[in-house]
């Protein structure tokens, strides 16, 4: 089915096929990452790839915009339902650019923004060295406590008080624990900044209601439209009636022009299924199984970021207790055998961004495939093992053994 969506062109198609089998028979453990649906893949791989359509449904700059428009407010108006929000903008190209979007909307170049610095699990898109948004405003980073990995919201206050920031940014990309958008936004009103909240991992979880909304708290929400929400892949912005009107001109044209309106075909497909009662549970379960890969791991010896996850992964953090192994080496080692992670930055990092100390594990796409928390904590076995002895060979036949015998009992793109 994946492959009738390619042209007919044998190198692309063949490279496609690929793609596909290594993705039937590799386990995504990336925390971005997830499995689209076949309506998703088919709404994002639509006729609607052909269409411009600048501006909103009902004010578009091109004609033959009927059914674009009809796509877009069948998106609109889902998002709006998932979250209860006033207002929703579903043409971001990603959550990035959701998040370059409400920062123009909201603020003067040379504006001071404070976000969670990278090495602690903080995003590009906040403002990290060497990105537009350091070079347009004047950056500065909080952390989280390096004992606990946990954020403290005294110092975090005591930060910003120092900063005196015009935005405040929450949400990150490799916290393991759950926001307190109120608490966030507490701080952002002491000290007059807006609060952006960026919930590009948790768009799923705060859907099904598995993680607090920071919808109606805090004053604009960025996310993605995939990773845990599984919908066609892009950003989107969330808000109340009162920064609507500042936040879609500053998507367009003050961001980008025409909206990629295959892909908001696939946001609104897979904003559909999400309203249906499965994916609640769904949602749950991911959470569970990130629940039980992190135990699992504690039981192996494995330091875990904060002890442990409220979230869609964890964190595990070499340092102590495997202290020549690097992020790097176990990603390499783990993909050897079919286990695709990422090597991860972790609080009070020494090492390289491409190097690093640890590793994040997510549960979102291997439970799209169905696994349990019993079959999580077989990989999590798995994983043990390789990072335990990542050059013996032995270890790693019988971890593709493992991967090759959940892939088949979990298969996706039958």
């Amino acid at each position: 089915m994946v492959t009738d969506l390619t042209p007919v062109d044998d190198e692309l198609t063949a490279a496609l096929a690929g793609e596909c089998d290594r993705q039937r028979e590799t386990l995504s453990l990336i925390a971005s990452e997830n499995y689209a649906s076949d309506a998703v893949l088919a709404a994002q791989g639509s006729v609607l790839t052909n269409k411009y359509a600048e501006g909103s449904p009902g004010d578009r700059y091109y004609a033959g915009c009927a059914y674009a428009d009809e796509v877009e407010q069948l998106a609109i108006d889902r998002a709006r339902a998932l979250f209860d929000a006033e207002h929703a903008n579903v043409q971001p190209h990603s959550g990035t650019s959701a998040n370059l979007a409400a920062y123009q909307a909201l603020l003067e170049p040379g504006d001071t923004i404070l976000s969670l610095s990278l090495s602690h699990g903080g995003h590009l898109s906040h403002g990290q060295p060497y990105t537009m948004v350091d070079d347009v405003y004047d950056v500065a980073h909080y952390g989280v406590d390096v004992e606990t990995g946990r954020l403290d919201h005294e110092r975090v206050r005591e930060r910003a008080e120092a900063v005196d920031p015009d935005l405040l940014v929450s949400g990150y990309s490799a916290y393991p624990r759950q926001v307190d958008f109120e608490g966030m936004q507490a701080i952002a009103e002491a000290v007059d900044a807006v609060h952006v909240a960026d919930i590009a991992h948790l768009t799923g979880l705060v859907a099904a209601g598995e993680h607090p909304s920071p919808v109606g708290v805090a004053d604009v929400v960025t996310g993605s439209t995939h990773k845990t929400i599984r919908a066609g892949r892009g950003g989107m912005i969330l808000c109340g009636e009162a920064y609507a009107d500042v936040i879609d001109r500053a998507v367009m044209p003050g961001t980008q022009g025409g909206p990629l309106m295959h892909n908001i075909a696939g946001k609104a497909a897979g904003f559909g299924e999400a309203l249906e009662p499965e994916f609640d549970a769904d949602a749950a379960q991911t959470i569970e199984n990130a629940r039980a890969l992190a135990a699992r791991l504690a039981d192996r010896g494995f330091d875990l970021v904060s002890g442990g996850t409220d979230v869609h992964f964890a964190l595990v953090d070499f340092r102590e207790t495997h202290p020549e192994l690097t992020g790097a080496v176990a990603e390499t080692a783990l993909e050897d055998v079919g286990i695709v992670l990422n090597k991860s930055t972790v609080p009070g990092e020494e090492r390289s961004s491409t190097v690093t100390s640890g590793i994040r594990i997510g549960t979102p796409a291997i439970t799209t495939r169905g696994f349990d928390a019993a079959a999580t904590r077989r990989l999590a076995d798995a994983i043990a093992d390789v990072c335990d002895a990542p050059d013996d060979d032995g270890v790693r036949e019988q971890a593709r053994e493992t991967v090759a015998d959940l892939a088949e009992a979990h298969p996706i793109y039958a």
